[in-house]
């Protein structure tokens, strides 16, 4: 695998084999500790980042590899005016495989057509999150079973959620999804996304609400998102927002025993403090999954294996 820039690069008996791989790690991990051994991660963050860029560094160490990288646009030559070209022909010198965060759509293009190593889309602006898509797989397998059957709601910032892009190209796959979108009017998942992915998919039904009160009893799983200041061309506009839900203990009532919450984090205030001890909410679960998941994407794009 040359390249991971969305879910759609890779096929679903691909995901299977990398989330396979994923429960294998975390099943033993000591048996993986050194197949990364003088293999090096370069992690390119030009936004800011705390657990996709952690888990990818943590998950290369763990394999027994190292790590080089910047955790912002103005510790690299970026600030100078460097291109993202120049950046990833420069970086392939001395890393084995890069993951790139970026705030610009089609930056991790643009850095798989350039680099002579494998890339990996750790995040570009608004578009597509594939390694937290991954995360997310591994999260619902590992608590639901499987992908099949399933009323998933994804709620809040819609328009610009790029793991809610991603997330929902990669479920689309699966049989008999209902998706339940729970947003603004201004925070509806893009156009794009319906035409590309929701319409006319035999696999999937989707509905748009905007009060998460109104479906909180008939999910599966609730995957909660902030409103992201970042993405705002103006505050008011995202102070107006940014309040729009907030999951509580009184709304968790409504819910099903069986009901898991997930969030991408980081987390603002759109799921309350007193919902963290409910069983349900797996959100920190689902950031431990990441680690495992990144592990398996290395090992299978730098091609590597365990020895019986």
């Amino acid at each position: 695998m040359k390249y991971l820039l969305d879910p759609m690069d890779i096929s679903v008996g691909e995901i299977d084999e990398i989330l396979d791989l994923a429960d294998k790690i975390m099943a033993d991990p000591e048996k993986y500790a050194e197949v990364c051994r003088r293999k090096k991660l370069a992690t390119l963050f030009f936004e800011p980042s705390t657990r996709t860029r952690l888990s990818f560094e943590a998950a290369m160490m763990e394999l027994g590899g190292g790590v080089i990288g910047f955790a912002g646009a103005d510790s690299s030559s970026a600030a100078k005016g460097e291109s993202v070209a120049d950046t990833v022909r420069t970086v392939a010198c001395y890393a084995d495989i890069i993951a790139m965060r970026h705030p610009k759509e089609g930056a991790a293009l643009v850095a798989s057509q350039n680099a002579a190593i494998p890339i990996i889309n750790a995040g570009d602006g608004g578009h597509q999150h594939p390694t937290q898509t991954l995360t997310d797989l591994l999260t619902i397998r590992s608590l639901k079973g499987g992908f099949d059957n399933l009323t998933v709601g994804l709620c809040g910032d819609l328009k610009f959620g790029r793991t809610v892009h991603s997330l929902i190209r990669a479920l689309s796959r699966y049989k008999d999804i209902r998706f339940m979108l729970i947003s603004p009017k201004e925070l509806k998942v893009p156009r794009y996304v319906k035409e590309d992915v929701l319409k006319n998919n035999a696999n999937v039904c989707y509905e748009q609400y905007e009060r998460l009160e109104e479906v909180i009893h008939e999910l599966d799983i609730l995957y909660m998102t902030r409103v992201q200041r970042e993405r705002f061309f103006n505050e008011e506009d995202y102070v107006r927002l940014r309040d729009s839900y907030i999951l509580d203990a009184q709304k968790m009532r409504m819910a099903k025993d069986s009901l898991i919450v997930m969030h991408p984090l980081p987390r603002v205030n759109e799921i309350a403090v007193e919902v963290d001890s409910d069983p349900r909410a797996v959100y920190f679960k689902q950031a431990l999954y990441g680690k495992y998941v990144r592990m398996a994407l290395i090992m299978t794009m730098l091609g590597v294996t365990v020895s019986c």
